[in-house]
């Protein structure tokens, strides 16, 4: 097996995207794989068993060659009835795969040459997108980290960090060597932080947190709790008597590149908005191996 060189395209280069999906007729064959496995299934209306199904010049439709049933691709998906070729869609959402600080509305703007408010629109419905193929149920486990955020609001002096205002507060959770999720939460008492940890972390799992007050009830709920005390400058913890490491750093590394984009690439996002784009930087946490399986994940879910 040859080795890869180090300064080789990536995996899944603008190149190779152009080579796969030239044209509209190359992204819609691409959606009638991922929704029907082909264009050949059984047809729902005159019931052939493997009917073949061809695409009709002009239109965004395939028709039985048995009966000529019309059965569109994108009917139902975020695609239905747009106006936009769908090569645009696609290139978007291979943007939206391929950069870490993700992509405001104004960057699509300029790659797709449509309005802004076209793009803007674009943007949010892709990260709809990514909530829905990030929706694992199975629960955090292991090892996990957890810290709270606050995040966005233009303020001018006056208190930072907790207690900020014009903040929204998110929660980040973390398993050690696996996925990810984030809420955006109300506050940060007791009940509220419990009640996340108990919807999305696993019974027994151990738990690192800091040394915010709130934490304190995870023992008592059947979890291995562990804290690092970063008023005194400690980041990381060894436990002696469960030989466990605890720290925060996994979790806080994401905080960190989430507001890094948060101040250079949206400039502010909107406490309304902020789910949708905690879910799209999760999504690709999630799935940062490999980006054309990124990119057909998203697709997957139209």
């Amino acid at each position: 097996m040859t080795k890869r060189s180090p300064s080789a395209s990536p995996e899944f280069s603008v190149r190779e995207f152009f080579q796969r999906f030239p044209d509209e007729d190359a992204c819609l064959s691409h959606i009638m794989d991922v929704r029907f496995g082909g264009t050949r299934f059984d047809c729902p209306k005159c019931g052939v068993i493997g009917a073949t199904f061809h695409k009709l010049r002009e239109r965004r439709v395939y028709s039985c060659s048995a009966c000529g049933h019309h059965v569109a691709p994108t009917a139902g998906t975020i695609l239905h009835d747009t106006r936009t070729p769908l090569v645009s869609w696609f290139y978007a959402m291979y943007l939206f795969c391929t950069t870490r600080h993700g992509v405001s509305g104004k960057e699509l703007q300029r790659q797709l040459g449509v309005t802004y408010k076209t793009a803007w629109r674009m943007g949010q419905q892709i990260r709809e997108l990514a909530m829905k193929a990030d929706n694992f149920d199975a629960l955090l486990a292991g090892h996990v980290e957890l810290d709270e955020a606050y995040v966005g609001g233009r303020t001018s002096g006056g208190k930072r960090g907790r207690g900020a205002p014009n903040k929204t507060i998110v929660m980040g959770l973390v398993e050690r060597g696996g996925r990810m999720a984030a809420e955006v939460v109300p506050n940060v008492r007791k009940d509220t932080l419990r009640s996340v940890v108990l919807d999305k972390v696993a019974p027994g799992s151990i738990v690192s947190t800091d040394e915010l007050m709130s934490y304190g009830l995870l023992t008592g709920d059947g979890y291995e709790h562990g804290t690092v005390k970063h008023g005194v400058k400690e980041y990381a913890h060894y436990d002696y008597r469960t030989g466990v490491t605890h720290h925060v750093n996994s979790v806080e590394g994401f905080w960190r590149l989430f507001k890094a984009s948060v101040r250079s690439t949206h400039v502010a996002i909107s406490p309304k908005y902020m789910r949708r784009y905690l879910a799209e930087f999760t999504f690709r946490a999630n799935h940062r191996e490999r980006v054309n399986g990124m990119f057909d994940l998203l697709v997957g879910a139209l």
